[in-house]
């Protein structure tokens, strides 16, 4: 019996499809404007963006430019890239200039579907953002794409790891910037720690495409971007923290393995408070008040280093140092440490040399950073499953846009075996019935792991895997199907080396091909039956110089995959074989998706065992016995449409526990972020310097009303003011000695006589101050103190921040709500920070004296502590950037030092800023010739 929702789609189509359908009058206004456009010029058809331009001038809305703008940029991408939107393509270019999402299938040109509304929302000249995945796709598109956007006379920008400032700035200047989330998340961070406008190189956030948009708003949005630089050395705290944990025995704290969490009980709080306190570390009288959330954050890490992590296990003692062991491969990670003092802990507890512990300078959310943008908007293949969550999160509403072609690829059932060696041992049979067919197979897996696993099998059964570095490694698989079938080879891929990644992707749809990849999200390169011609004739002609030959060689390869795409299509197109259901149905999804490209045939195939992690964790036991009495026997396999949505549904409680969790981190980030915005603005405020001295004043004013407000009561007689208080304050944070005991001594005077005389004095002080040095001086003098004091505090109050947030949980066993608590406290903490910087700012500014009547030198950007950038896991402590920087310093190493002329900086390569300067000078690279770059 059909409902009536199901009914009422059947009738009127879903709400989706009406909200394509209204979109196609525009679609059909800019079809009937491409004749006119092909009977432009060249040079015509670039006038059209001055002519834009101009209509805008005059008070045109980017709306009212939209059809002709597309018709423009569709003309100039057929002449420029030989590439004309789709119908479809158009669809996804409007609702992306809407701001919301556009899911369209793999293969149907994403990459293609955003020049349109680049171009649009390129023309007001308030630059654009198109964020991707990584760095070689970041380059790939600006290079490819960027081709229209010059054609039309826009200039085009690229935003990659390790450029310099001057490079970034450039960059944002232009009218289109491509670069990856990290890089403009960073640079976000960096810039609201210079110290003038003129060093900061974003210029705003005016509209953004985020490319692969689930990957990055919802797969990462958990993990915050920090810019971090070394603490002073606290080896004595660590080493005394470390001396408290044998003390305690197994009633004074609870472990949760499966959470990687470690608590204390009430008798382990009384038995730290007394052993603090007796170390003299207790402030105040309780372990949980506000001041000791840094004793009690370091306490359960010293705690989890004890109970938690074992040696030779999650990491080992080498050279006197920590090395983690990757839970996933076992590998060592050298460079790698854990956050939070948690490595440090480890350090204290196997008495090595304990590394200085980083602190955060800087940090925000994907979340709250992407919410900046005026206006954002997102593209991938798969965004359905988490509408949800983008339209809770980002007010993003994701329409779902039709294929150009209609999709034949057919998914079928998934297969249910008992053990994990059934199951294998099922798709080892499969990848040889594909290979005897020629019918290229992607094998999808749910970790690097499971890959190695996989492969190991494979070259068991006879199978051979190939060198990624070899460009001529796929060279067996283009000649005849014979030889195609002895060719036993086979790639694994995962998320190391993208730009060899991209080349053997673009292979995968030869015939015959065997491809092993983790986690296929954000590849950005699409898998083509019987190749990629233009990867292609790259790998194997780049050295060619151009002429007939080249030109020969060029259609010979161009006819020889034509043929094999014959094959491939004949052999049923590829097929999909996937090892595991992911817990994110989105990422099955994406895997699926490979397969049917632009209406090309396909097939995809989930083969599941009951030892997997999801089959596990939803009742396999009672499935296990279950299919016993059906009399399951070994090898075999359930095969049945109900399997399929019972997985689903376990799917869709994983993914609602998932954003339950990165909707909780945000909560709390939240927190942290009203604090940023009102940090960060002030910061702005002050380096324009406008209104420096005006807020110098106020604070001045302030502090003097605070310190008599705690020493004189409100209406109370002067023989119960605190006298000896105020004046030894008064002389310690005013440098000011004044006989306040005779004032009080004054007939009829009140608090109110006692601030005005304060502010009298200190107002005298300073006006002599600028009489002697000068107004333009002493402005720079209030300029310089007051940075460099909110600088520091920020730094100090985040590093509570950061401690108060591990900790709060814990306020859940008293029935307090953590979040409420934690809001409470931050408060309390801000509101501290900005009293903290009052005083010491007028303290300072009172007491100084300048040499010679100069200015003092502004801190510059050399003057930041060094810094480092993370993309940490709050769960985890898994640092995606470390793992990044140990790629480069390892690229890096390949160019000895002994290769390195001192006379010649073309020989040096990459020269880290921190490093010293290939010259000889002893200096860091950055304050010799890198102060040049």
């Amino acid at each position: 019996m059909v409902g009536l929702g199901a009914l009422a789609r059947m009738i009127f189509g879903s709400e989706n499809d009406r909200k394509v359908k209204a979109l196609r009058p525009m679609v059909d206004a800019i079809n009937a404007l491409e004749p006119e456009m092909q009977a432009l010029s060249d040079e015509q058809l670039k006038a059209k963006t001055n002519e834009f331009r101009e209509q805008l001038a005059n008070g045109a809305k980017l709306d009212d430019l939209l059809v002709p703008a597309f018709a423009t940029v569709r003309e100039a991408s057929r002449r420029v890239l030989g590439l004309r939107h789709y119908d479809v393509q158009l669809i996804g270019g409007i609702v992306l200039h809407r701001g919301q999402i556009t899911e369209m299938r793999t293969g149907e040109g994403k990459t293609l579907v955003a020049t349109a509304p680049v171009y649009l929302n390129a023309l007001e000249g308030k630059g654009v953002h198109v964020v991707t995945v990584n760095d070689y796709l970041a380059s790939r598109d600006v290079d490819w794409m960027g081709q229209v956007y010059r054609f039309l006379g826009l200039t085009t920008g690229l935003i990659v790891h390790g450029i310099s400032d001057q490079e970034r700035a450039a960059a944002y200047q232009a009218d289109v910037t491509y670069g990856t989330n990290n890089e403009f998340g960073f640079d976000y961070l960096r810039d609201n720690m210079k110290y003038d406008r003129e060093s900061m190189v974003q210029r705003g956030h005016n509209y953004a495409i985020v490319d692969e948009v689930d990957s990055i708003l919802v797969d990462e949005a958990r993990t915050p971007l920090i810019i971090s630089g070394p603490l002073e050395d606290r080896t004595d705290f660590y080493n005394t923290i470390d001396t408290f944990i044998p003390h305690l025995t197994e009633e004074d704290y609870e472990i949760d393995e499966k959470q990687r969490s470690a608590t204390f009980t009430e008798e382990g709080n009384e038995k730290l408070e007394k052993l603090l306190s007796e170390a003299g570390l207790l402030k105040g009288t309780s372990l949980y008040d506000v001041e000791n959330v840094s004793a009690v954050h370091h306490l359960q890490q010293g705690l989890k280093a004890h109970k938690l992590f074992q040696r030779d296990k999650d990491y080992i003692v080498r050279n006197n140092e920590v090395v983690i062991i990757d839970e996933f491969t076992g590998r060592m990670m050298p460079g790698r440490r854990f956050s939070e003092g948690l490595h440090q802990a480890l350090e204290a507890k196997e008495k090595v040399a304990i590394q200085p512990e980083n602190q955060t300078l800087a940090s925000v959310t994907f979340q709250n950073y992407f919410r900046m943008y005026d206006k954002l908007a997102g593209m991938t293949g798969t965004a359905m499953t988490e509408a949800e969550e983008f339209m809770d999160i980002y007010s993003l509403e994701v329409i779902d846009i039709p294929t150009n072609m209609p999709v034949q690829r057919v998914d079928e059932d998934d297969e249910v075996y008992r053990t994990v060696e059934e199951k294998y041992n099922a798709i080892i049979h499969l990848i040889d019935e594909c290979k005897q067919r020629e019918q290229p197979v992607l094998v999808g897996t749910t970790s690097i792991e499971k890959s190695e696993i996989l492969a190991e099998l494979l070259q068991k059964n006879g199978y051979k895997q190939i060198d990624l570095a070899d460009p001529k490694a796929f060279s067996p698989l283009y000649r005849s199907s014979e030889e195609n079938k002895k060719a036993k080879i086979f790639a694994v891929l995962n998320a190391r080396y993208h730009e060899q990644e991209a080349q053997i992707i673009a292979q995968a749809g030869v015939p015959g091909a065997i491809t092993i990849a983790t986690n296929m999200a954000g590849r950005g390169t699409d898998i083509q039956l019987g190749g990629n011609a233009d990867m292609r004739i790259d790998v194997e002609l780049g050295d060619m110089p151009e002429g007939p030959d080249r030109e020969a060689r060029e259609a010979e390869i161009k006819a020889e995959i034509e043929a094999l795409k014959e094959r491939a299509l004949a052999a049923g197109g590829l097929f999909v074989l996937a090892t595991e259901r992911h817990e994110s149905r989105r990422i099955d999804n994406q895997l699926r998706g490979r397969s049917g490209r632009q209406g090309d045939p396909g097939r995809s195939k989930f083969f599941l065992s009951l030892q997997d992690d999801l089959m596990r964790i939803f009742g396999s036991d009672r499935m296990e016995s279950m299919l016993k009495k059906l009399g399951l026997q070994e090898g075999e396999a359930i095969v049945h449409p109900w399997i399929n949505k019972a997985l689903e549904k376990a799917q869709q409680k994983v993914e609602a526990r998932n954003f339950d969790i990165r909707k909780n981190l945000l909560k709390f980030d939240d927190v942290m972020n009203d604090q940023r915005k009102v940090v960060f603005e002030q910061r702005l405020e002050m380096m324009d310097g406008d209104v420096i001295h005006e807020a110098v004043e106020e604070m001045r004013e302030e502090v003097i009303e605070d310190l008599v407000a705690a020493h004189i009561p409100e209406r109370a007689y002067p023989e119960q003011w605190d006298t000896d208080g105020l004046e030894e304050e008064v002389k310690t944070k005013l440098g000011l000695d004044l006989p306040i005991k005779d004032w009080a001594a004054e007939e009829g005077i009140a608090d109110e006589e006692v601030i005005a005389r304060l502010k009298k004095e200190a107002s005298e002080i300073m006006a002599a101050k600028v009489a002697n040095y000068g107004a333009d001086i002493m402005r720079q003098v209030e300029k310089a103190i007051l940075l460099q004091t909110l600088d520091r505090l920020w730094r100090e109050h985040l590093m509570n921040l950061d401690q108060l947030r591990s900790v709060v949980g814990l306020r859940g066993y008293g029935q307090r709500d953590p979040l409420q608590e934690y809001k409470t406290e931050a408060f309390t903490l801000f509101e501290t920070m900005l009293t903290n910087l009052r005083q010491e700012t007028t303290s300072q500014l009172m007491r100084v004296e300048l040499v010679q009547q100069e200015a003092p030198r502004m801190p510059t950007n050399e003057d930041l502590p060094e810094m480092h950038a993370h993309h940490t896991d709050p769960l985890t402590g898994e640092d995606e950037m470390s793992a990044a920087d140990q790629q480069m310093l390892a690229a890096r190493a390949a160019r000895a030092p002994a290769d390195r002329d001192p006379a010649n900086p073309e020989t040096w390569g990459k020269v880290g800023r921190n490093e010293p300067c290939p010259c000889g000078s002893g200096k860091k690279f950055k304050h010799c010739h890198g102060a040049l770059v």
